[in-house]
């Protein structure tokens, strides 16, 4: 048996120790490696042989979290990053350069959006950000002869808007580019995007894969499904001279993509984990499957709560019947969407601060996605580099709450909610 259910893959990728070695995954906190023979050490260089030879390129540790994380999504390899931002930063300069441009869903994280926004387009890299409702007509037509790639969230933070997956991959392929996709929220236990059409997945493995605020870190999964010899990704198909002219997709194959973000972009950029945090990731991934059915359980009763209560405005919630995303979240994530519940309050914004003011379980907090409920106000916060009219495309509204789901006990959160409701 090698094909095992994903609660199994959570519990048994990755590591997999041999006769006498250690059973839990070793922290292999070195940054260099022996070896007997020079020439060995210059085939390393050269990529003619696998080996570890300096972590900033490859570690033991890291690998064998990325692998699990590669089977998880059902991609061919993935490459850990120091934080969700370069997983975001890398998943594009791989294949996009100066004088390119990306086509992107409005609806993304305020760090993503002003990273591709500004820091990018200071590369000279161009963005057109289209409406995350779009159709697939207008989809279409935000892209240009010089577009390279696609770009959404399986489920946006905070405004929790769903992609449309399948439609972003058929119009992607059909300009011949690849699909990326921010699979933080959903998590390859409720939502796989390789299985819906996307090429590559990328997450921030800081939030629900590691599930306890532990690490700050980044991932990359390669689908190994995209044909990168249509003649618009020469990165990838003509000689790479700062490895003596090796072709990616002639000696990699389908993990063109990766090795090159791998052995090129992170030998320059270094943006790379300590072995120390994916040691703590590969543990919070292994209760992975038992937490979210926890998370999208409690979010489901919160949110049903808030639906009902007269201090509340409005309530978004993907599970909710009432959601507009409802029908395309229940084709996506049949089994649940993630913890995350967005919601405004009467009296807008300065309720909404006293809202949060007196939560007493529930902390205000910079953080989202792990075992302890929190809150925050992302206008103020996380999105607030965000023009006004920015915020709106991207479904963000001034007294727009968002209230992360813990695993605590759901009446516990709903009382906690309840009495802060009861003060405005």
């Amino acid at each position: 048996m090698n094909n095992y259910r994903i609660e199994t893959k959570c519990v048994q990728e990755g590591w997999k120790p041999a006769n006498g070695q250690p059973r839990v995954l070793p922290i292999i906190q070195s940054t260099t490696y022996k070896y007997e023979s020079a020439d060995q050490m210059g085939r390393l260089f050269d990529l003619q042989e696998s080996g570890y030879f300096y972590t900033r390129l490859a570690n033991p540790t890291n690998d064998c979290v990325a692998a699990k994380l590669a089977a998880l999504e059902g991609g061919i390899g993935a490459m850990l990053t120091s934080s969700g931002q370069a997983a975001s930063f890398f998943s594009i300069i791989n294949i996009v350069s100066e004088g390119q441009h990306v086509v992107c869903s409005s609806a993304i994280y305020g760090g993503t959006f002003n990273l591709f926004n500004s820091s990018l387009r200071k590369l000279g890299i161009d963005f057109t950000f289209v409406d995350p409702g779009c159709s697939e007509d207008e989809l279409n037509a935000a892209f240009k002869d010089n577009t390279r790639a696609v770009f959404c969230e399986t489920i946006a933070n905070p405004s929790l808007h769903v992609s449309d997956i399948p439609m972003y991959a058929k119009c992607a392929h059909e300009h011949g580019v690849p699909l990326i996709v921010d699979n933080t929220f959903a998590t390859p236990i409720n939502c796989r995007p390789i299985e819906w059409g996307a090429d590559i997945v990328i997450h921030s493995t800081s939030k629900y894969l590691d599930g306890h605020a532990t690490q700050v870190g980044g991932a990359i999964v390669d689908s190994g499904n995209f044909d990168w010899n249509n003649g618009k990704f020469p990165e990838l198909t003509t000689p790479d001279e700062t490895y003596h002219g090796v072709v990616y997709t002639e000696h990699f194959g389908k993990a063109a993509y990766i090795t090159k973000c791998t052995t090129h972009l992170m030998r320059d950029y270094g943006a790379i984990p300590a072995p120390q945090n994916s040691f703590l990731l590969n543990l919070g991934m292994e209760t992975l499957h038992l937490r979210m059915k926890q998370h999208c359980s409690n979010a489901l009763k919160v949110s049903q709560f808030l639906e009902n209560n007269d201090n509340v405005s409005w309530v978004n919630y993907p599970g909710l019947a009432s959601s507009k995303d409802y029908e395309l979240a229940k084709k996506l994530m049949p089994n649940g969407t993630c913890g995350v519940v967005s919601f405004g309050v009467k009296g807008g914004r300065d309720a909404a601060v006293k809202f949060m003011d007196n939560l007493k379980l529930c902390a205000i907090v910079t953080h989202v996605a792990d075992a302890r409920t929190c809150v925050l106000h992302p206008a103020s916060t996380t999105h607030r580099q965000l023009t006004d009219e920015q915020l709106q495309h991207g479904g963000i509204s001034p007294d727009l709450i968002r209230l992360s789901v813990g695993i605590e006990n759901a009446d516990d959160i709903i009382e906690d909610i309840a009495q802060a409701l009861n003060t405005l």
